[in-house]
């Protein structure tokens, strides 16, 4: 995989393609005109997509862009304001691109966010979207696909199947991206399972991940994530029965930190340990395995009894 800022265009198919990168950035061709899938974390992203294109004497007449994290859409205010593309999104995702700030929100408990998290990581330039995009078959210009909804790793993410190739935005990651981060960032465990056991009854012929790379068969990789995350839930559930009077929940989120040997450099990098952590924890309640609880103005967790 190239380095964080560069960028290669590679052909899948006749019409697909995808700039391959820290984060890949899908493109197709038909008609004489593009559909790029995501754009990429910023201003100078955008413009080298656009140089790229222009070598190959390629258009840019469309984007669709899977989820509201700002790696994926954090390019797509210059171009719409230099090519005037028509921007397409899920409608919940539409609302944090509009807003960007509603990201930094929500990562710091719903109050203001504090300056440290207001960055192009975590809060991008907002965009216009022009359409929405809803779990289904679509047109848009002379582009046919199938929009399939991935949520867990962002509200209402959403995928595309075109040409028979699936871009499945950060709906899982490639082996070396799991191992790199062993807790991948998520908002909704059971919803991130779902979404990857939905993967495994897709019919393709490949799929492209956000971070990770191009597979024709992707059950191993799928598998791989699925395991990650059970992981991780099974991990902490043990950690809340083998304390038999219950475990605060920051001590818990030391544990995880402790076990899986995650560093934090700043805050906002904290936060969205702790947001992933989160996910899990509303897993383990929801499905009754664990209660929660305050305890000396501490929140409790504590294992139900079987």
């Amino acid at each position: 995989m190239e380095g964080l800022f560069s960028l290669e265009l590679r052909e899948i198919s006749d019409c697909c393609y995808y700039f391959c990168g820290a984060v890949n950035i899908g493109y197709i061709h038909k008609d004489g005109k593009g559909l790029l899938i995501d754009s990429g974390i910023d201003k100078g992203t955008a413009k080298k997509i656009l140089n790229i294109l222009k070598g190959y004497n390629l258009p840019i007449d469309y984007v669709f862009l899977t989820h509201a994290h700002t790696d994926h859409y954090g390019g797509a205010s210059f171009l719409q304001k230099q090519q005037k593309v028509k921007l397409h999104a899920p409608r919940l995702e539409a609302a944090i691109m509009e807003h960007p700030i509603l990201e930094p929100i929500y990562l710091w408990n719903g109050a203001m966010p504090i300056k440290q998290l207001r960055n192009k990581f975590l809060e991008g330039e907002p965009v216009i979207i022009d359409g929405f995009i809803h779990e289904g078959r679509h047109e848009v210009g002379p582009f046919r696909f199938e929009a399939v909804h991935l949520p867990g790793h962002s509200y209402s993410q959403m995928g595309i199947i075109i040409g028979e190739i699936l871009y499945a935005a950060d709906s899982y990651f490639g082996p070396k991206v799991l191992a790199k981060h062993k807790v991948p960032f998520i908002v909704d465990a059971d919803a991130t399972i779902h979404s990857l056991e939905k993967l495994q009854s897709l019919v393709f012929r490949g799929a492209l991940p956000g971070h990770g790379d191009y597979e024709a068969d992707i059950s191993e990789t799928i598998q791989a994530n699925i395991n990650c995350h059970t992981h991780i839930k099974q991990f902490l559930l043990n950690s809340i029965i083998m304390s038999p009077n219950g475990i605060s929940m920051e001590v818990l989120l030391g544990k995880m930190f402790d076990y899986y040997g995650l560093k934090a450099r700043e805050i906002g990098q904290w936060l969205l340990f702790r947001t992933s952590f989160t996910a899990y924890i509303t897993s383990l309640i929801e499905n009754g395995d664990i209660a929660i609880s305050i305890n000396g103005h501490t929140p409790w967790l504590k294992g139900e009894s079987p």
